[in-house]
């Protein structure tokens, strides 16, 4: 069986690229995302010290002088950095008291809550430090390749070329409703393959987020009510952002949802995407539709057994979002919405300003007019030569209209 301690990350040469950059580079992921692992396998690697922070008597000393700690000894990487905010300014001291010397890389700093929301943190470490996000594991991940989708080659190559192209890259087929019951979650992903034991383990997994994640970033009033709202969020994936009709849904406040809901993005669980929003003549709706971090647990969380179209959504986001993080800063990932309702699952767009609409269908046929609106998006942004994919469950490459072809979804995942 593969040991998911020995498969390689997509993150990883983005954390060897940003330790060349600044002082203290943070990797940023849920709870089981592999975080520790990735950088314990560069501690041993690069003869780093690592500061365990579950350790009590690691704890303890660095609660009795954290700056001593960090200049001790040889680059450290400290794990799970929200459990002891005081390192927070001890590492600006430290990386400060470099001076012009500074020994980029040095620090090395997983974190289960992002740290750009923490204004304590985002306030000490401007411009001392990198952050790289890891996310789910992608398919390919899960299969040895430490990439995402072949994204790149659908922005860079004509449509009428997408086929040839991807012929060297495509992994065998697969069927997508398995890929979301085994989620991306290192453990479930690659060693648990029987419902039960899945079940189990993501039960085990919210009820440490709510006995220890959520503690670590702020106090909640009643984890059964957060608990709840996380439930009501996991069955509207792939929807439109309504926090009334999620208060009205949980009995909740709307400002409680508000706060819990930011909660749940600080801790890595919801993904907000946003509109598609260029300068164009069309009226767009602004507000962002809602995702889950990991679509298995989506699902988990939801209390169903079977898949659906949204959580086929939810699992292309995520290796869209990971190929995102790593393509360059100007990569984004939206949706394209009117005011009249026609939708666009997401739009990609590329470093140099590339677009590429996607349309997800989770069965094993497809008709020209599945690809409507995508076709009308496609239209629209003529003049910037966008681009339109619909992937579905079938093994045939079609042509649907101009710039527009149906894909099965494991040549591109």
């Amino acid at each position: 069986m593969t040991n998911p301690e020995l498969l390689p990350r997509l993150a990883a040469r983005a954390v060897e690229q940003a330790a060349r950059v600044n002082p203290v580079v943070f990797l940023i992921g849920p709870r089981q995302s592999g975080k520790s692992t990735l950088l314990q396998g560069l501690a041993r690697a690069q003869g780093r010290e690592v500061l365990l922070l579950d350790d009590p008597d690691t704890r303890a000393r660095v609660r009795e002088d954290p700056l001593a700690v960090l200049e001790a000894g040889p680059p450290l990487v400290i794990d799970e950095i929200q459990r002891e905010p005081a390192l927070v300014l001890a590492l600006k001291r430290a990386v400060d008291r470099m001076g012009t010397r500074r020994r980029r890389g040095h620090y090395l700093v997983t974190g289960s809550a992002n740290p750009l929301t923490m204004k304590q943190v985002a306030d000490s470490l401007t411009g001392r430090a990198t952050y790289v996000r890891l996310r789910s594991m992608t398919r390919r991940e899960t299969l040895g390749q430490a990439a995402a989708g072949a994204w790149d080659v659908l922005l860079a190559q004509p449509a009428e070329r997408w086929v040839k192209a991807l012929a060297a890259l495509a992994l065998p087929p697969a069927d997508w409703r398995e890929q979301v019951r085994a989620g991306g979650f290192p453990w479930p992903a690659v060693h648990l393959t029987h419902a039960k034991e899945r079940t189990a383990w993501f039960a085990s997994y919210i009820q440490a987020h709510l006995d220890r994640d959520v503690r670590e970033i702020t106090q909640i009033e009643n984890a059964l009510d957060y608990h709840r709202l996380m439930q009501a969020a996991a069955l509207r994936i792939g929807g439109l952002l309504n926090q009334t009709e999620l208060g009205r849904d949980t009995g909740l406040a709307q400002v409680q949802v508000h706060r819990w809901l930011a909660l749940m993005e600080t801790a890595f669980q919801l993904t907000r995407v946003s509109s598609f929003a260029r300068n164009r003549t069309t009226r767009l709706i602004k507000a962002p539709k809602l995702y889950w971090f990991d679509a298995g647990l989506a699902m988990f969380l939801a209390g169903t057994s079977s898949p659906t179209g949204a959580h086929f959504e939810n699992l292309v986001l995520s290796d869209l979002l990971s190929w995102s993080d790593h393509a360059g800063p100007h990569s984004a990932v939206t949706y394209w919405r009117t005011a009249g309702g026609r939708e666009v699952d997401f739009v990609l767009e590329g470093p140099s300003g590339e677009l590429l609409g996607i349309e997800l269908k989770s069965g094993r046929s497809v008709r020209p007019a599945d690809a409507r609106h995508l076709r009308e998006f496609v239209a629209d942004r003529s003049k910037e030569r966008a681009k339109g994919v619909l992937l579905y469950a079938g093994d045939r490459a079609i042509a649907l209209y101009d710039r527009i072809v149906a894909l099965p979804w494991w040549m591109v995942l």
